[in-house]
């Protein structure tokens, strides 16, 4: 008789049943988060969470289970944006010989990814109160690289010396709610960016 332990065949039994475990689980999860793209993309974030559980074809157990709450699952979907975000980025600090050219792009860049899903902006917003949240990290991120543009351009005197990265992030939120709105028309746009321009520009 086969001892069970020390490696006999009872004990290798539960390390073979461990892998596809895990294998499953990470494929469940970005399979939601592939079900929830879409659905933001195309419903906004008002939709249930029970609703994208279904969609996905998993229970709410399952969908709980690697999203606790729907800032855990908007945390997620927006973790997929961010190589582009970041890529971006690089582009435009390698295209842009004008700091300040380079900031105003920067600035339509992140107002273009807090406008991803319909009703981004307000979760992004409370995101910045809360220390737990899941989106705190990925603002910051985005707040840091915002800084940094905004310190080129007030090195080179485009900028004004007063303004932070946090607040020219949350004046481009504020812009970006604003173009969600539905009294928002087709010169809404412009007028907003030619407002949030001469809030930080120094020489306009």
């Amino acid at each position: 008789m086969t001892s069970a332990v020390g490696g006999g065949p009872s004990s290798a039994r539960p390390s073979r049943n461990t892998r596809p475990t895990r294998t499953d689980a990470r494929r469940n999860r970005a399979h939601i988060l592939d079900v929830a793209e879409q659905v933001f993309a195309s419903d906004g974030l008002e939709v249930s969470m029970d609703a994208i559980a279904k969609r996905a074809g998993v229970g709410a157990g399952t969908l709980y289970r690697h999203f606790p709450n729907r800032d855990a699952l908007v945390a997620g979907v927006l973790e997929g944006r961010q190589p582009d975000l970041s890529a971006e980025a690089a582009a435009i600090e390698k295209e842009s010989g004008d700091s300040g050219a380079a900031l105003e792009r920067w600035l339509d860049a992140v107002s273009r990814w807090m406008r991803a899903y319909e009703g981004l902006p307000e979760p992004l917003r409370t995101a910045l109160g809360e220390q737990d949240s899941p989106l705190r990290l990925t603002c910051q991120e985005v707040i840091d690289t915002t800084g940094a543009f905004l310190e080129a351009a007030q090195g080179d005197g485009h900028a004004r010396e007063s303004l932070t990265g946090r607040n020219l992030y949350l004046a481009t939120l504020s812009m970006a709610w604003a173009l969600g709105a539905p009294s928002a028309d087709g010169s809404t746009r412009e007028e907003l960016n030619d407002l949030l321009r001469s809030g930080w520009r120094t020489d306009l």
